[in-house]
């Protein structure tokens, strides 16, 4: 599993709705900064601000090719969420699985 800091790095940057809206759109395929800002109709070094969080979180690489700066979406880095979902469900599957055997051991003890 990731370490807490890398975790943290990522819900960070998915916590703002536009963000988590920029990846939902790389998910389709590559954009430039200028596309994502008018799908938001947002000013460009704002759309910028949004990406290079995303960049900063290993979740939106950018590569520039003259004037034109384009994002793509690295979805391996999205593991880190499914990675401590996936303990996080452990746990909680573990808690009502017990939980489930004390209301059955009341339910009999009646």
């Amino acid at each position: 599993m990731a370490n807490h800091e890398s975790v943290s790095e990522v819900f960070l940057a998915l916590a703002d709705p536009t963000r988590r809206e920029v990846i939902r759109i790389l998910g389709a395929g590559p954009a430039s900064v200028g596309e994502l800002a008018r799908s938001f109709s947002i000013t460009l070094p704002s759309s910028m601000k949004h990406v290079r969080t995303l960049e900063g979180s290993g979740l939106v690489h950018t590569a520039k090719r003259g004037r034109v700066r384009t994002c793509t979406l690295d979805r391996s880095r999205l593991a880190v969420v499914e990675d401590w979902l996936d303990i996080q469900r452990e746990i909680w599957d573990a808690r009502t699985d017990r939980l489930e055997d004390v209301a059955v051991e009341l339910e009999e003890n009646r």
